[in-house]
């Protein structure tokens, strides 16, 4: 199979194109970045294997998608940064990656006839009460501008294409990249007291994990819409930070808070982000493994235990 990965200067995208090398599909990364930016930990790839992409460029993406041919797409890159999504100076930047860019990368994957899986995130749900959100059929309200931008997004893919997989998923960690684990362990490194928002609840992921499964789904033809993390307990911010700190024997106190409390951020976050993932074992896929194990190995492979 021959899969075009966009945005593999991210933490997603880069293990999205290990567990494609591993299966020995033919793999193409892309990013607006210049190769050597990014590229540092993919020695998997040959010099062939990626070129430079700008989604927000129709002409760019259409002769890439052409030139390569894919069965499928996974499309990674994303304006990412959620409190300087908020910047009205970045709303146009925002809309245009997000919105446009997948819209782009939907409407060149018609054209050579392939399967695009996109990635999405809790932050399309408003975050009230606390029942699981289910992948299909629920309201959706983001809180912020990240949070819509995605949601267009869902729509611009849903719109144009039916060979496609949405993909739901939250609280990213992976190697290649800024995530919540490196800055907790920064942080508690450097400080005897961290506070951290208890009020927030939800699922780690770790990217090399969902990585596996999105390249599942890419070898099936199971369409629709999914919420992928980790298994285990849904756990606040603050527990999982204590876990983290647990791990790596780390002794800074950790101190409960809530968002109001905390302050500080430009968006507003939503404090239920659990979501329903029983759809991936009805359409006989494998879960990822729990969340404690996830990280445990997240901490050896990044020599941060």
């Amino acid at each position: 199979m021959k899969v075009l990965v966009t945005g593999v200067g991210g933490q997603l995208g880069s293990d999205c194109l290990k567990e494609l090398a591993a299966r020995r599909h033919v793999a193409l990364g892309t990013d607006v970045k210049e190769r050597r930016a990014i590229l540092q930990d993919l020695s998997v790839l040959g010099e062939p294997s990626f070129v430079r992409l700008d989604v927000t460029d129709y002409d760019d993406v259409k002769k890439t998608a052409e030139d390569f041919r894919p069965d499928a797409v996974v499309h990674c890159a994303a304006w990412t940064s959620v409190d300087d999504a908020e910047a009205e100076e970045n709303f146009d930047k925002v809309d245009q990656i997000n919105r446009l860019g997948t819209m782009y990368v939907a409407e060149a994957v018609k054209k050579v006839d392939a399967k695009m899986v996109y990635i999405s995130t809790d932050y399309v749900f408003d975050g009230s009460g606390r029942r699981p959100w289910n992948p299909d059929g629920e309201r959706y309200a983001p809180l912020n501008v990240y949070g819509r931008s995605k949601l267009d997004g869902e729509y611009a893919v849903s719109a144009v294409l039916d060979k496609f997989f949405i993909v739901r998923t939250a609280w990213l960690f992976g190697l290649n990249g800024n995530n919540f684990v490196k800055t907790m362990i920064g942080v508690g490194k450097r400080q005897d007291v961290v506070r951290v928002v208890n009020d927030q609840v939800g699922s780690p992921t770790y990217t090399r994990d969902l990585a596996r499964l999105l390249v599942d789904m890419i070898e099936s033809e199971k369409f629709g819409r999914y919420h992928a993390t980790n298994e285990g307990d849904y756990v606040s911010r603050y527990d999982f930070c204590r876990e983290i700190y647990r791990q790596i024997g780390l002794k800074t106190r950790v101190v409960p808070v809530t968002s109001a409390e905390y302050g500080g951020d430009r968006a507003v976050r939503p404090l239920n982000s659990r979501l329903d993932k029983k759809k991936i074992t009805e359409s006989g896929f494998v879960p990822l493994p729990p969340w404690q194990d996830a990280l445990g190995r997240f901490l050896r492979e990044t020599r941060l235990r």
